[in-house]
């Protein structure tokens, strides 16, 4: 049975987290068989080959990874003009084989810096996201 791509360019193995954020819940595809970890999805392991890929639901807790803050966009984000400027994170998962997750984080902390500790929060579909359930990230407290 062939996937159908929920995404421009994606592959369709990434049905199950957009499915997961639309029901409340964070979930990263991992391998069955060597439990590895897998962002983006894939429909087998580049480990070790396995074609039986589970989805586990991990915490919303990770660390900056890399960031950039945006002042303008392009026509293909232009749902995205009125929350100039806005900051763009990829955060790493410890507790999830490191995997990095992209977002964006909530407000502009004068603290921002690689590393920085974040929770995320699932923001229902929306027209600016284009009808996507969004994974938003804050500065932990």
């Amino acid at each position: 049975m062939a996937a159908t791509a929920r995404m421009r360019g994606g592959i369709g193995a990434d049905g199950p987290f957009w499915d997961a954020l639309e029901n409340g819940e964070f979930r990263i595809a991992r391998c069955r068989n060597c439990h590895t970890w897998m962002m983006p999805a894939h429909f087998r392991c580049g480990t070790c080959g396995s074609w039986e890929i589970g989805w586990e639901e991990v915490a919303p807790k990770g660390v900056v990874y890399a960031w950039t803050r945006n002042h303008m966009v392009s026509d293909v984000l232009k749902e995205r003009r009125g929350d100039l400027p806005y900051v763009t994170v990829l955060v790493e998962l410890p507790h999830a084989g490191g995997v990095r997750v992209p977002g964006m984080l909530v407000g502009d902390p004068p603290d921002l810096a690689c590393g920085m500790p974040v929770n995320g929060t699932i923001h229902p579909a929306e027209e600016r996201s284009r009808g996507y359930a969004t994974m938003v990230w804050e500065a932990a407290a």
